[in-house]
């Protein structure tokens, strides 16, 4: 997949009679860290304001109009307090701003408090957030409210504010595409299309009968097709199954990659049985890894709600994302159960890059051998994680999310499909919280630890009911 570029728009605050000449250095300082950390940013002329940074109402006017200029051009702010900072130049500056704001301060230093050094940026910081609240303007903090641009904390709190913005930015307006009607034995995965409209998600409903007439137009020798096929033999070993499994995959592959340009999808939610099985013999699962290697994040079982959670889990560690079943408890630990699914899992989340392509158990015993091929087998990487899950109720987006660790701890064998153990503290209190609440058994998991960064998007930027557990 791609990974997306940041960029972040410069602010810095001042107060007259606090030391002004503190704000050149800062400027180096933000500039240093942005660059080490491999972030783009735009900054104003210095010269358009006095010391190059933001204290009167004038000044505050000059910067929004330099944000007015940009707009598009960055997906952040970052303002910086230096000194105590003027809040009233801020608050004109950060008139009808629509992206995430993440207030820095610097800390004062030991023997450096008398009146020509003293910051006071501690004070400052909650004065102007007390007048950014006052007029509904949004905001982020850092982990220590106060912090050094060249500290390795502020490294940590650049990396959750970019994935805070890279979610924000994502996930303001977009397209997801539900091929086939839900299943009717699942209804769990019943989702309010008007409440996800309410949040700017559309969905695109495509009935499986037009993907068939898609699929059965296709050629073998169609160009797209051959090339699926490259691809899906990298991905995964088909060399167990006669070429029309890959055939008949491969053409579905490319029917999708059709409606994902056609509707501007961004992502896309399946419906995997089992008209798929009995049509065509086999199962999309390899599809799906394959979408969500290139950020096309699918989920199987029409789960559309969980299309959600897994963009922003996506767009937060800016890395695929997979669905997992909640299945199995993990012997008599408290601490750990067991995630499960078929065969969807992306390459970069699994421990080799390819898969082998297996049949599906349950649909072998249903239909008959050979009638779902496509799960795309390996074994889970040993990851910290952040794992979440959508429902909508009540005309509601809601949600939950958390941080936890994916172990290589042993699965039998015999285990059917992608199997890895969870570990997070009290699990029992996760699955309780999960069952009394209604979400379904399915979560989104991506690698790295952005269960924070997700929660202060969703609820402090783009209004979704959120619980971090």
């Amino acid at each position: 997949m791609n990974k997306e570029k940041i960029t972040f728009a410069l602010f810095f605050a001042n107060r007259g009679f606090f030391p002004g000449e503190l704000i050149a250095d800062a400027r180096k300082d933000m500039i240093a860290a942005l660059e080490k950390n491999g972030f783009d940013y735009i900054i104003m002329d210095e010269n358009l304001t006095r010391y190059g940074a933001v204290e009167t109402i004038k000044e505050g006017k000059e910067y929004n109009k330099f944000l007015k200029e940009n707009e598009g051009k960055y997906d952040g702010i970052i303002a910086s307090l230096p000194n105590f900072g003027d809040e009233n130049g801020a608050s004109v500056a950060f008139k009808d701003v629509n992206v995430p704001i993440l207030i820095q301060a610097y800390p004062d230093e030991e023997g450096k408090m008398d009146f020509a050094h003293r910051r006071d940026a501690l004070c400052g910081k909650l004065a102007m957030c007390n007048v950014l609240r006052q007029l509904n303007i949004k905001y982020s903090l850092t982990k220590k409210f106060t912090v050094s641009p060249l500290s390795a904390d502020f490294d940590e709190d650049l990396d959750q504010f970019a994935a805070i913005c890279r979610v924000v930015r994502g996930m303001k307006a977009f397209n997801i595409g539900a091929i086939g009607a839900r299943t009717t034995a699942f209804k769990t995965v019943r989702v309010d299309e008007i409440a996800l409209a309410n949040k700017s998600i559309n969905v695109e409903d495509i009935d499986l009968s037009a993907v068939f007439a898609r699929v059965d137009a296709l050629s073998n020798d169609d160009i797209k097709v051959i090339n699926k096929i490259n691809k899906m033999n990298e991905i995964s070993d088909f060399s167990k199954y006669n070429e029309e499994k890959i055939i008949n995959i491969s053409k579905l592959a490319v029917v999708i990659d059709d409606l994902i340009e056609e509707y501007n999808l961004h992502a896309v939610s399946i419906r995997c049985w089992d008209e798929l099985q009995k049509k065509y013999k086999i199962a999309p699962c390899v599809i799906l890894s394959e979408l969500n290697e290139r950020g096309i994040t699918a989920s199987c079982e029409l789960d559309v709600a969980n299309s959600i959670m897994m963009k922003a889990l996506n767009h937060a560690a800016n890395f695929p994302v997979m669905l997992l079943d909640v299945n199995n408890n993990y012997n008599d630990c408290d601490d750990k159960c067991i995630l499960f699914h078929c065969g969807c899992v992306p390459a970069s989340l699994q421990t080799k890059p390819k898969g082998t392509i297996e049949e599906h158990l349950m649909f072998k015993k249903s239909y008959g051998e050979g009638s779902g091929v496509g799960l795309n087998v390996g074994k889970i990487q040993k990851n910290k994680v952040t794992i979440g899950s959508v429902k909508t109720e009540n005309g509601k987006v809601c949600s939950f999310v958390f941080d936890g660790n994916l172990t290589d701890d042993p699965i039998e064998s015999s285990f059917f499909g992608c199997g890895v153990v969870l570990e997070k503290d009290k699990i029992n209190d996760v699955l309780r919280y999960m069952a009394r609440n209604g979400y379904r058994h399915h979560v989104a998991v991506t690698k790295g630890q952005y269960a924070d960064a997700v929660q202060e998007a969703f609820d402090i930027y783009l209004g979704y009911q959120i619980d971090k557990l």
